[in-house]
């Protein structure tokens, strides 16, 4: 596996002096000729894009588009073969992923109590119990777990465990919030509460990149849309634009329902 924080050129030091159309805002997501390969196989191609860090983007397409790809490259996770990315000025890589935290579809979690899991993630960041127990508490009351902290995490339901690993992800206040597919298979309870915790954490300045096949959910959580085919971004615009009037044929035949190839 390549070095998880490539040495990506910073897109001013090649790009020339910004246009207003280019000016960056403090913590968006830019994405400059964007290339993965793996054995020759181009697995993501993205000339351009650019996110706001004041809306939810949710990122869709058919299995196999990217998506989960894009959310790793983007987090440091893995190393493009080409491009660049940065989020407002600074360059990918561990100054940025120190800000962000992610959570996968299958939660992985410690075979610890419930409140561990937390813990084991707050006392990197303070050194003050009684701080990292009022924190604990603050987020499993915000999840739904109040009052479960001493069970075995991997005791707790498919929904409560993903909720844990939210509230884990919360735990240091990221800047970035990645979520790939995170409420896929859970029942209606945890989605809806996923849902709510996603919406505050936007309204808390907190940037969402979420992934996930649900055009209800979407439609529900999304203030842009990022589309992705074959790992290339068939287009990007505001939820309700893309919704209305997709511009891509891909999009038009994934939102009607229809096979996309």
């Amino acid at each position: 596996m390549p070095d998880p924080t490539p040495l990506i050129p910073h897109p001013a030091s090649v790009a020339g002096p910004q246009t207003s159309r280019d000016r960056i805002l403090p913590g968006a997501l830019r994405v400059e000729a964007l290339a993965l390969q793996v054995a020759g196989k181009p697995l993501i191609d993205i000339d351009r894009l650019l996110l706001d860090p004041r809306s939810v983007t949710i990122i869709m397409g058919p299995n196999g588009a990217g998506k989960s790809l894009f959310l790793r490259l983007i987090h440091g996770l893995i190393a493009p073969s080409s491009g660049w990315i940065s989020w407002g000025e600074v360059a990918c890589g561990e100054a940025t992923r120190s800000t962000q935290a992610m959570v996968f579809q299958k939660p992985v979690l410690l075979r610890r109590s419930v409140a561990a899991n937390i813990d084991f993630v707050l006392r990197h960041r303070s050194g003050n119990r009684a701080e990292r127990r009022s924190r604990c508490d603050e987020l499993l009351t915000l999840v739904g777990l109040a009052g479960q902290g001493q069970q075995p995490a991997r005791l707790l339901s498919g929904g409560e465990q993903q909720r844990l690993a939210l509230a884990r992800a919360l735990a240091t206040r990221p800047k970035v919030l990645l979520l790939d597919e995170p409420t896929a298979s859970l029942d209606p309870a945890s989605v809806q509460m996923i849902e709510q915790i996603v919406l505050a954490s936007s309204a808390a300045q907190t940037k969402v990149i979420f992934v996930t096949h649900d055009v209800g959910q979407a439609r529900r959580l999304a203030g842009d849309v990022a589309f992705l085919h074959h790992g290339q971004l068939a287009e990007h615009g505001p939820a309700a634009k893309f919704f209305a009037n997709p511009s891509s044929e891909s999009a038009q035949a994934y939102l009607s329902g229809r096979i996309v190839l």
